[in-house]
């Protein structure tokens, strides 16, 4: 009874936000209040609704209800209790209704927390979410329903089981953040429409939109970093990226993203950037949809992807091509609306921001085109196979975010309208010194190539850069203690955030760099007794034994790791096979961290000459998921900046107020 509640909820959910997307937006076009009025309470209907439905799917994974198909094919009543809450997103239709309601809690928060947004402006933002849930809402009611039920004769007694690679921790939370990021642009987007509809782009709507496009960027930050650690430690290959087209599906809008973030600062600030500002949020939420439906369309071959059939596909392509060509059409004939204001030089903080958003803009566009690039070739062929590897991404993307890197620290210390980059590289001199010390020394003392000395002294350059601007801002050097501690307790959460988000970003920059250019690596066969060589290290291959887990049966390869002669450790890598759907091995890691880098090892498969062991040594790659942690909590304390909560409204409201909605 309760899933047959939930997918009743789901209904009424898509006649709710169906209201909220058309009485509030007639309202505004009437300029009704009362009409307008009305979005508030149909978002929180709406949310209620969708949270309903998702419980009940929640519940019919706690209590491993095979009645329902969704679970029998996804379930396991051995599973872990943390998994059957989890495998309610681990498949395609539980992952689309936690989208639904993911977008159902944003479009509760702009409800909640828009109080001092003009009324008109509110009701459209609104309905323009709503349309979206409405369009998601109808994809899962119609063709992607979780609350299929098996007729009552054929109920089996066991499911099938998760997919083996999804029982992780890191994969646990890795949907439920990139969906935040994925959806959170929708407010952006949302924002967007509603100016285009007003022909008004100010200050105020920069002050607006920046807090929901940093919260996304956060989450979406957040679900990167998980989904790369996930790579590293549970695949046993030894890597964090392979610009994988799924990867790459998240990886555009972030950096579509990145660009919106800074752009709208300007808007903020110097009301300029207006009509960039707008395209950017429309590109960053077409960004979400498509990476959507690569993942989920079946186009896609990818450990990631979600094969499903071309039903579905189609259904995920008509809605792109409604909400992304329908917002470029509206662009198009109403782009002309927004003022221009806002003159600058160049050399100023503005056209700093303009060519970080140019330089991120291009990468994002090298990244779209060679994600798409082998399903194009494959259409236009009539089945001709192309791949675009690591080699094109490494060279298209790393000569256009070189000089975005260069350019950080600078930015930051330049005046708004006009300035001098003679003066701020003066007061970067500090971060100058250690840039050149650091190619100089990965090049004599860390014996580095040319490559390797010139991307360590880059990752310097930006973290030394953030740092030495944010000392300056606090007067580190220059005053006393007191007002020392005075000016960092007072620093505002928008500017920790940007030391910190900066400084993170050089931190993976270094990570990067060292564990790519001396990784050590070691694949060979090995009976028991047998030895690897590594980085100082020395692993002995003990050999095999069985063990069973919660839901699985395993095979763990037992290894002694000796250092200078003595043992420093006993570790175990297992391969494992899981209940319900046998065939599907995977693979845990043994996985060692000290100071200077990871020491990793693998098991593979038995073979005649022995059984197969990967063996690699990553220095500093811990610096990749450090940095990334350093850019998320430096988006979290932006959010707490009280200049986005209050003082909005008293500068700007009155004025928006007065001129004419449409």
């Amino acid at each position: 009874m309760i899933i047959e509640l939930g997918h009743f909820a789901l209904v009424l959910a898509l006649a709710v936000a169906l209201y909220q997307t058309v009485v509030p937006l007639y309202g505004a076009h009437r300029n009704d209040a009362r009409l307008m009025a009305l979005a508030v309470p149909a978002a929180f209907v709406q949310f209620l609704l969708v949270s309903f439905a998702f419980a009940a799917l929640v519940h019919a994974y706690v209590h491993s209800d095979f009645s329902v198909l969704n679970v029998w094919q996804n379930s396991h009543s051995a599973k872990p209790f943390i998994y059957k809450i989890t495998g309610t997103w681990a498949n395609h239709e539980g992952s689309m209704l936690l989208w639904v309601f993911i977008l159902s809690l944003f479009t509760l928060a702009v409800a909640a927390f828009s109080g001092n947004l003009p009324l008109s402006l509110k009701a459209r933002v609104l309905g323009v979410q709503g349309s979206i849930s409405s369009a998601f809402l109808l994809y899962i009611v119609t063709v992607s329903s979780p609350f299929v039920r098996i007729p009552p004769d054929r109920v089996p007694l066991e499911g099938q089981g998760m997919n083996p690679l999804l029982q992780d921790p890191a994969l646990a939370m890795h949907p439920p953040m990139l969906y935040a990021g994925y959806v959170g642009f929708s407010v952006a987007f949302a924002f967007a429409i509603a100016a285009l509809m007003e022909g008004r782009v100010d200050s105020a709507w920069g002050r607006w939109v920046r807090p929901w496009t940093l919260a996304a960027w956060t989450f979406l930050t957040a679900g990167i970093a998980l989904g790369s650690w996930w790579a590293y430690y549970e695949l046993g290959w030894g890597g964090w990226w392979f610009w994988d087209p799924v990867e790459n599906a998240s990886f555009m809008p972030w950096l579509a993203g990145t660009a919106l973030l800074h752009s709208a600062i300007v808007v903020e600030k110097r009301n300029a950037l207006k009509t960039w500002t707008v395209l950017l949020a429309l590109i960053a939420f077409s960004f979400s949809l498509i990476g959507t439906f690569l993942v989920r369309s079946g186009v896609l071959s990818s450990v990631h992807a979600f094969a499903v059939d071309p039903e579905r596909g189609t259904f995920i392509l008509a809605i792109l091509a409604f909400f992304i060509g329908g917002s470029l059409f509206l662009y198009a004939i109403r782009a002309n609306t927004l003022k221009i204001e806002g003159r600058f030089d160049p050399i100023s903080r503005e056209g700093a921001l303009l060519l970080n958003n140019v330089l991120l803009s291009a990468a994002t566009a090298a990244v779209f085109i060679g994600t798409l690039f082998p399903l194009i070739y494959e259409a236009v062929t009539g089945g001709g196979k192309i791949t675009v590897g690591a080699p094109y991404f490494n060279l298209t993307f790393g000569t256009l975010i070189i000089p975005l890197l260069v350019i950080l620290p600078v930015g930051p210390l330049l005046p708004w309208k006009r300035g001098n980059v003679k003066a701020v590289l003066g007061r970067l001199k500090g971060a100058l010194v250690l840039t050149v010390l650091a190619f100089a020394l990965s090049l004599t003392l860390l014996d580095a190539s040319v490559r390797a000395a010139f991307g360590i002294a880059l990752g310097v350059w930006v973290v030394a850069g953030a740092l030495e601007e944010w000392a300056g801002r606090v007067m580190l050097f220059r005053a006393p203690l007191k007002v020392v501690f005075k000016r960092i307790a007072s620093m505002p959460g928008s500017m920790w955030a940007m030391t910190l988000a900066h400084a993170g970003l050089g931190v993976v920059v270094l990570g990067i760099v060292m564990s790519t250019a001396w990784k050590q690596e070691r694949i060979t066969a090995l009976q028991p007794g047998g030895k690897v060589q590594i980085a100082g290290f020395e692993v002995v291959y003990k050999g095999t034994r069985k063990a069973t887990g919660p839901n699985y049966l395993a095979e763990q390869g037992l290894f002694e790791i000796y250092r200078d002669g003595r043992k420093v450790a006993e570790e175990i890598s297992e391969k494992r096979t899981f209940l319900g759907r046998r065939g599907m091995p995977t693979t845990e890691v043994a996985l060692m961290h000290y100071a200077l880098g990871d020491l990793y090892i693998a098991i593979g498969d038995q073979t005649k000459m022995g059984r197969t062991v990967r063996v690699y040594f990553q220095p500093m790659i811990q610096l990749l998921w450090f940095g990334a942690l350093l850019m998320v909590f430096g988006g979290f304390i932006g959010l707490l900046d009280r200049r986005f909560r209050v003082g909005v409204a008293e500068r700007t409201e009155s004025r928006l107020v007065a001129q004419p909605a449409e």
